[in-house]
């Protein structure tokens, strides 16, 4: 089928008629369909007509159909039918109205710490039970976790992983099955898995249900999973005592990993310390219970399917394997050999036909011949299976198809974050299909990184850190310097370069003010206000002059400053300059004193007495300079008595 609604009321095997798309992933289409034998809803899984002419997965889909029939869990989704028809193999399953949690995360739903330890201990028991039977489910994620309506889970898609790993259609050599996002270390590392390693996905789905965030994601598939290879969770204070426990689940080293069954036993003791749960709010509750997502194309790392799993032996609706041959028939048909086609069809191997039928149309020779020649051409012409051809140049993938004579065609164009200019991101026919010699296989090509605005960092204030994580949002690096300025407050951008927008990921080179210049205070001893005024000035400092009493420093001569050391250009130093000694007032009960107390008293004001006449024993009636007069310090001060 070309589109997916272009399947809509198609019935498959006679019985499921197809009523509603619900959603499209990179291995399958999945419906809403009827089953009018049984008269119940049931979701219908269509994989990929691609994948059909994968041998190696149809061997290992059939082996694991009916390995995975065999689970039967509360928390396992519930398998009804399978088979295969012209567009490849379908699998039927329980219906569930409640959607997933992937579509819960995706509306801005945030699961409290009781939901999720509710929801984990229920999928951690759907997963003890697999484990204990053998499967390992590798593609733990929020799509493959569904809800029925009244909220309780169940875990999809088990067997279709391991299945899709030997499908070269799907999985390039090399890379890793599963979602990256979610991927344990050791899937990382290409190391053998076992159940420990759904465990740990199931520990970042928590994780992310929380607190909105995938741990350890970066850039690129392959630094997300080299991320978390040897590290431990982060913590976050919205998992409060969850935290301890998603630790243990998601240590690095699988050694020290808890199982599932001892998953579920920790978070059902979590789950008693907590108050019982909030109503779940079901992405698919409400109406008819029909959950229809948007149509979504998967991303490059989640190459699993987003609901439903592998399915009981095959019923009708697949192919038989000895179909007839498209190409003989239509040979047949055009030389005229009808009985020739009805044989045909229990032939498995065309060419020994094709040679046969080719003698008898040469031997009827003529005119007619010729014609039934001409019309047999295109027939003649062998396939051949197309190889995958994405991640190469043009020049490489055209040298890659020659041998098959295909012709690689450029249909666009399109920015990419992780493929260089040049590189084909899209091939179409998909790889796989059988094409005739010379065909042409259209391609889009990498057009380079996109461009992406760059903030504005006008007024932007913090330390180049702050700047950094900034930019860091808009998914640019950045090259942060600190620059003096005495126009630009410090911890203000300054400047920065380029402006406007640049390619993804490209470097902002940016400017930080760190305030004035500090500028080395000079020696003001020996200067007047004028002098350190000037002085100050030269190396851009301003002054402030105040006067103060001195015995020690000469009159308007600088007594001391502050600060001292280094100063920021433009700021003020102050000074004190001297006044001299500080004048002292002549007592102003000096007369009357008998000439001893007078002296007595000049001196204890620091001043010089001597006596101007009269009697030593007698009293002062006069001074020179007279009472209340203000003098210096060491003056002299002459007493005159009677």
């Amino acid at each position: 089928m070309s589109t997916i609604t272009e399947s809509i009321g198609r019935v498959l095997a006679g019985r499921y008629r197809i009523e509603a798309a619900l959603g499209s992933g990179a291995s399958a289409n999945v419906f809403a369909a009827f089953d009018t034998t049984l008269q119940r809803r049931v979701a219908v899984k269509v994989l990929h007509p691609a994948l059909a002419a994968d041998g190696g997965f149809l061997r290992r889909f059939r082996a694991e159909a009916q390995a995975a029939a065999a689970l039967a869990n509360a928390h396992v989704l519930a398998v009804h039918d399978w088979g295969e028809d012209e567009q490849g193999p379908f699998l039927v399953l329980e219906f569930l109205g409640g959607g997933s949690l992937r579509d819960m995360l995706d509306e801005g739903t945030r699961l409290s710490l009781a939901q999720a330890v509710s929801v984990g201990a229920q999928a951690a028991e759907g997963l003890a039970y697999a484990h204990a039977r053998g499967f390992v489910h590798r593609d733990v994620k929020p799509a493959n976790l569904l809800f029925d309506e009244g909220g309780r889970l169940r875990v999809a898609d088990f067997g279709l992983a391991r299945a899709l790993a030997e499908a070269s259609l799907t999985e390039p050599a090399g890379t890793t099955v599963g979602t990256a996002r979610y991927a344990a270390p050791e899937q990382a590392l290409g190391h053998r898995v076992d159940g420990r390693a759904d465990v740990y996905s199931l520990a970042l789905v928590l994780y992310e249900a929380v607190t909105g965030v995938v741990p350890f994601t970066a850039d690129s598939t392959i630094s997300t999973l080299m991320a978390r290879v040897g590290a431990e969770l982060p913590g976050h204070d919205g998992l409060g005592p969850l935290a301890e426990v998603l630790s243990e689940a998601a240590t690095p080293d699988a050694e020290d990993r808890l199982d599932a069954a001892a998953f579920q036993a920790r978070l059902n003791e979590l789950a008693e310390e907590l108050p019982a749960p909030e109503k779940l709010r079901l992405a698919g509750a409400g109406g008819a219970g029909v959950v229809v997502p948007r149509p979504v194309t998967a991303p490059p790392e989640d190459d699993l399917t987003n609901h439903g799993m592998v399915l009981p032996p095959p019923t009708a609706g697949r192919r038989a394997r000895g179909a007839e041959d498209p190409d003989v028939l239509a040979f047949a048909t055009a030389v005229g050999i009808t009985d020739s086609a009805a044989a045909l069809r229990r032939r498995r191997r065309r060419w020994p036909w094709v040679v046969a039928i080719l003698v008898v149309v040469l031997a009827l020779g003529g005119a007619g011949a010729v014609v039934a020649l001409q019309k047999a051409k295109i027939i003649l012409t062998p396939s051949y299976k197309l190889p995958a051809i994405t991640g190469l140049t043009v020049a490489q993938a055209t040298a890659k198809l020659h041998h098959d004579q295909f012709q690689v065609t450029v249909v666009g164009h399109q920015t990419s974050i992780t493929a260089p200019t040049g590189q084909i991101l899209s091939q179409k026919p998909h790889p796989g299909r059988k094409l005739k010699r010379g065909s042409t296989v259209s391609v889009v090509t990498s057009s380079g990184l996109p461009a992406v605005a760059i903030p504005a960092l006008t007024t932007v204030t913090g330390d180049c850190a702050a700047i950094t994580a900034l930019l860091l949002q808009s998914h640019f690096a950045t090259a942060c310097t600190d620059q003096n300025s005495t126009s630009v407050v410090k911890g203000t951008v300054i400047a920065w370069s380029p402006q406007g927008s640049a390619p993804y990921g490209s470097t902002i080179s940016v400017l930080v003010s760190s305030g004035p210049p500090s500028e080395t205070i000079p020696s003001l001893t020996g200067e007047n206000c004028d002098g350190a005024t000037t002085t100050l000035k030269a190396v851009g400092l301003l002054a402030n002059c105040t006067s103060q009493y001195s015995s020690t420093v000469p009159n308007n001569l600088v007594i001391t400053w502050a600060p001292t050391g280094t100063a920021l250009e433009g700021s003020t130093v102050n000074i004190v300059v001297s006044q001299g000694p500080q004048p002292v007032t002549i007592p102003s009960n000096l007369y009357g004193m008998t000439v001893s107390e007078a002296i007595a008293a000049l001196q204890a004001l620091g001043l010089t007495p001597v006596s101007g006449g009269g009697s030593l024993s007698g009293h002062v009636f006069l001074s020179s300079p007279a009472a209340g007069t203000s003098v210096l310090p060491g003056a002299t001060v002459t007493l005159f008595s009677k």
